[in-house]
């Protein structure tokens, strides 16, 4: 995989209760280029958007955890448009993937995007994630297997 330093969720974020990921995506501000049309935003439209969610630490304690991608116009008012679904703590080792979308829905036009880690269970005393968007997503094993 290719990482980009600017497209980075998380990198080894310690996920002891729900939280949202350390970064936030600002995806730039709407107008309209000297002399032209304004631009609007779609980030529904062109090629998939792969994003890589892996288990850097093996958590303990928790029943399950569910990673969601979340859109915000304002970096304050927050709306899920996807879910991995809930994952069982056995499964939750170092080297695990999270399934996350190719790509974000048609007519995705909010400023920021974030994952939001939400912990089902005993809030946990171990595991961390790295995230981001990725050039493209490894391929050696199926999404939600350790690799």
């Amino acid at each position: 995989m290719i990482w980009d330093n600017t497209l980075i969720f998380s990198t080894n974020q310690a996920v002891t209760a729900d939280a949202a990921s350390t970064n936030v995506l600002d995806l730039g501000k709407t107008g309209a280029p000297f002399g032209g049309s304004a631009i609007v935003r779609d980030l529904g439209v062109g090629n998939e958007v792969p994003i890589s969610v892996l288990v850097t630490e093996t958590f303990n304690n928790l029943t399950s955890m569910n990673v969601k991608v979340d859109r915000s116009p304002d970096n304050a008012t927050w709306t899920t448009v996807y879910q991995s679904g809930e994952v069982p703590l056995a499964n939750l080792v170092a080297g695990y993937q999270f399934k996350c979308p190719a790509e974000l829905d048609l007519g995705v036009n909010a400023r920021y995007v974030r994952l939001y880690y939400d912990i089902t269970g005993t809030a946990p005393t171990t595991g961390k994630i790295t995230a981001g968007v990725v050039a493209a997503r490894q391929t050696n094993s199926a999404m939600g297997v350790a690799i």
